[in-house]
């Protein structure tokens, strides 16, 4: 049997290193997206069984001209880890301008729409297929100066339970994580006072992640995992 093929999007970042660590050293084959091309080929130009795909994920159609021409007509996806996203707070609801609440939805909701549509028909034509979305704990509750954060990772957890119901019957899995902070580097510059030994771990992240694409997660769907840490 061939090695599965794993797409990862936001492969560049913190979260992405260790998820791609973790398929890579299970043998697979790796499609890796970012918008950032120079971070990619950084991190991972001389890693083998890998393509880097520069893809803007809020552009639908040219990203889906972009995964057609790395798999061709028929190439199959076994697995869609959907990393990306982004975070913004500080302004109170009544003050969130626009621009803040439209760059949150599009980065993560909007995007997770576009790249399910390149390839949610490949897994349908396999019959067969294993997506992973990152939510977060906070899309479970509104929290002061993070309305519009809050409300599009719940907005695309909704997405990752309503795309569970449509897709569960023709074999692919749909599930979601929702970690807490993530022990990264930018996250201890801006909150040099905290703790991070209670934060996640990106590699202990990326084991859930690995863990709901495999096929001992194969009769879970549309789940919202929570992924605290030491809290």
């Amino acid at each position: 049997m061939s090695a599965p093929v794993v797409m990862i999007t936001g492969a560049a970042g913190q979260l992405g290193a260790a998820v791609v660590q973790r398929f890579h050293d299970q043998g697979a084959q790796l499609v890796l997206l970012d918008r950032d091309a120079e971070q990619l080929k950084k991190h991972f130009g001389g890693l083998a069984r890998t393509e880097l795909l520069e893809a803007d994920l809020l552009a639908r159609e040219a990203l889906g001209q972009r995964v057609h021409a790395v798999l061709g007509p028929a190439g199959r996806v076994d697995v869609l880890c959907h990393l990306a996203g982004g975070f913004h707070m500080g302004e109170p609801v009544h003050a969130t301008p626009a621009s803040a609440w439209d760059f949150m939805m599009n980065l993560n909701a909007a995007s997770f729409i576009n790249v399910a549509a390149a390839v949610v028909p490949r897994m349908q034509a396999q019959r067969a297929g294993r997506i992973v979305a990152v939510g977060a704990g906070a899309g479970l509750k509104g929290g002061a100066q993070m309305g519009a954060y809050s409300a599009s990772k719940s907005a695309l957890m909704r997405l990752v339970e309503a795309m569970s119901a449509e897709l569960r019957d023709t074999g692919i899995n749909v599930n979601c994580v929702l970690p807490s902070t993530l022990d990264t580097p930018a996250n201890r510059a801006a909150m040099p006072d905290a703790d991070p030994a209670r934060w996640v771990a990106p590699a202990a992240l990326a084991e859930v992640i690995a863990f709901l694409a495999s096929d001992a997660a194969r009769a879970i769907h549309g789940a919202l995992v929570p992924v605290y840490g030491r809290v």
